[in-house]
């Protein structure tokens, strides 16, 4: 299988968080195929189909959200200061060309580092880049050019397409997460075959994960009220130089998604998961958390008085890079997952402890 056209828009539309309206006009154009689509004012976006059976409302979450810059300063030269959306490291930072998005339309930059002097061979410079050494040039002759193209609170990404490695193995930078707004959005899709699903499928892209609060996530499941959720991201590929199954878990690319299980997660969620990939033959592995999973699931879980929540993820390289880099097999592997799930829902499954 090739890398799926809407997959390929997904990742190549700039949306950091807060800035996230063209991935989600994306997706939510996809959803309008086969559900029912609705958006609100925090820009997370909703594709709800509808189950035949009576059985329990699920909520799919993936955040659609990457991490970007934001620009807070221009000097009198011109250059760009910026502070990170998410979490960057510097090192990564420098270098890199970068696309801000602009009310004139996408103006082009590199991110650079203060003095610039070539160090000569033999020079040692043992100090780790950090944002505040890092600015923007975007070419402007002075302040008033730059401000003319670019105004404070405007936002970049790295610029950068989508490439296809062998064995359908796919690099880029935002499959954090949009990895898991396009399988909650494939994985809606896949329920509708057949009988469709015993209860409602809502499909979520939720706004804002990288910058901390979970904010997308916990709004949209207030107002969805589901008797069950599963969040879907990446975690740390453990199969790569200084990979630590002991810590990460076991995720290896192509072994298929890493279905969660610890404190948090609820057991009966965990045990239907794991069902379902054995019925379906689906490759998995299994990762121990054993309190907050730094994704979705921390906030859904304890929304209004509580839902039983499951964690599904997608093993994944040099996350918060631009060169982040999983398995294709894995990401349909986690779509198949997730609709099976929801197929398994019937009436009167009790979630309780």
């Amino acid at each position: 299988m090739a890398l799926p056209e809407l997959l390929r828009a997904l990742l190549s539309a700039p949306g950091p968080s807060g800035y996230e309206s063209a991935p989600a006009a994306v997706w939510r154009e996809a959803a309008s195929a086969f559900a029912e689509v609705s958006s609100d004012a925090m820009g997370s976006s909703v594709a709800r189909v509808r189950g035949s059976r009576g059985g329990p409302v699920l909520a799919v979450l993936g955040h659609i959200d990457e991490i970007g810059l934001i620009v807070t300063h221009v000097d009198e030269k011109g250059f760009l200061y910026f502070r990170g959306l998410g979490g960057w490291r510097g090192e990564v930072l420098r270098g890199q060309r970068v696309e801000l998005s602009t009310r004139e339309g996408r103006v082009p930059g590199v991110v650079a580092k203060k003095g610039g002097v070539r160090r000569r061979k033999g020079d040692k410079d043992d100090k780790p880049t950090e944002i505040e050494d890092l600015h923007i040039d975007i070419g402007a002759g002075d302040r008033d050019e730059a401000r003319r193209l670019v105004r404070l609170g405007d936002t970049a990404v790295i610029a950068s397409e989508p490439v296809e490695l062998p064995n359908r193995r796919l690099v880029s930078r935002a499959l954090d997460n949009r990895l898991g707004a396009y399988i909650a959005l494939e994985a809606a899709r896949l329920a509708t075959a057949g009988e469709g699903p015993p209860g409602d499928v809502a499909a979520v892209a939720a706004v804002q994960e990288e910058v901390g609060d979970f904010a997308g996530a916990r709004t949209s499941v207030f107002a969805l009220e589901p008797q069950v959720a599963l969040a879907v991201d990446v975690t740390d590929a453990t199969d790569m130089p200084g990979g630590d199954p002991k810590v990460a878990g076991d995720a290896g690319l192509g072994q298929g998604p890493v279905i969660n299980r610890g404190s948090t997660i609820n057991p009966t969620v965990f045990d239907l998961l794991v069902e379902m990939a054995e019925a379906e033959t689906i490759p998995f592995s299994v990762n121990v958390s054993t309190g907050t999973t730094n994704t979705d699931m921390d906030a859904v879980l304890v929304s209004r008085a509580g839902l039983a929540t499951g964690l599904v993820s997608i093993p994944t390289r040099y996350i918060h890079t631009p060169t982040e880099l999983v398995s294709l097999d894995d990401v349909e592997a986690a779509a198949r997952l997730v609709a099976a799930f929801a197929r398994r829902l019937e009436p009167g499954l009790d979630f309780s402890r």
